[in-house]
């Protein structure tokens, strides 16, 4: 059994490649093939949170496991195993696992449902997933530039400043969100605001959305009349959004969810644009089938490369 770090995962997962990825686990998901489980939480009266999901892939299956407190941050691991025998497999620090596979079902929802005339994308956020999701962004459509905006000036410029030194795009600051959302024919919130960040008058049609700040059920990055005037909404996982996209629970009333449609849909075939004036929301919660076959690449490049540190099994 392996221990792969988070310089492992950095050196073995890159994003072009796990869009790539993602595309599967989502036809996997489609045939049937790939199963999956809602996340759960046990909340501790620290403060502290165990979040645990799982989910196989037909090859692999696992679980990522990670705790959290508000004064202390995150940690995140992945335990890795066979599916045709239960052979546990690695042990996976999974930071920048989840933080890639994030950003690149946001990539392939963004290949699959933005209009393909797209060339102008505004990010509202710039903390640790905005650096992945412009990194998709990029890897999935040619935009020409990119709008960024954060509530913190500080952070906006250092934000800025890290990325036109590593991508081609011309990347600037936006004054507003206001101003980077009016502009945008794509539009991504990666924040871990509480309220909306953005309101439906600033959002012209034809864009696509990408939100994928909030997991949880009492906060969300978009205004209700924004979700409800979308033309299609598809999420990741209906069932795990019912439990946790606050960005939905939030708008809908019950009939509303007839209208949510799944990403394994879009992926097939089954569902689709219907013209250049519809707009079109991706609802990113992050499912564990996504880690399990990002996880599962992560460890076959590590054997083939001689990499990790070996642990042991234990008995079986």
């Amino acid at each position: 059994m392996l221990y792969l770090t988070e310089s492992d995962v950095l050196r073995f997962l890159p994003m072009t490649d796990c869009i790539a990825l993602m595309r599967t686990a989502f036809e996997r998901l489609a045939s049937g093939e790939a199963i999956n489980q809602p996340r759960r939480r046990l909340h501790l009266p620290t403060r502290s949170t165990l979040h645990y999901m799982a989910a196989g892939d037909g090859r692999y299956f696992g679980a990522k496991i990670y705790a959290s407190n508000p004064r202390y941050g995150a940690t995140f691991l992945f335990l890795l195993y066979r599916a045709e025998d239960a052979a546990p497999l690695a042990v996976i620090e999974a930071n920048h696992l989840g933080q890639i596979r994030t950003g690149a079902a946001s990539g392939l929802a963004t290949q699959l449902l933005a209009r393909p005339d797209s060339r102008r994308l505004a990010l509202i956020g710039t903390g640790f997933q905005a650096r992945t999701e412009l990194e998709a962004m990029l890897a999935a459509i040619p935009f020409e530039q990119v709008l960024v905006w954060s509530r913190s000036e500080e952070k906006l410029g250092a934000f800025v400043r890290h990325c036109v030194g590593k991508f081609r795009t011309e990347i600037i600051a936006a004054a507003s969100a206001e101003e980077a959302v009016r502009r945008a024919d794509v539009i991504v919130t990666a924040t871990n605001a509480g309220q909306p960040v953005l309101e439906d008058a600033w959002v012209k049609p034809g864009t696509h959305i990408n939100a994928m700040g909030s997991n949880q059920a009492q906060r969300r990055e978009l205004p209700s009349d924004l979700v409800l005037r979308a033309g299609l909404i598809v999420a990741d996982s209906i069932e795990q959004s019912r439990m946790e996209a606050g960005d939905l629970l939030l708008a809908f009333s019950e009939a509303d969810w007839a209208r949510v449609v799944e990403l394994k849909d879009v992926v097939t075939g089954r569902i689709a644009r219907t013209g250049p004036d519809q707009i079109t929301l991706f609802k990113s919660i992050g499912l564990a089938v996504e880690d399990v076959i990002a996880a599962g690449t992560v460890y076959e490049r590590a054997v083939a490369a001689g990499a990790g540190a070996n642990l042991p099994s234990g008995t079986r």
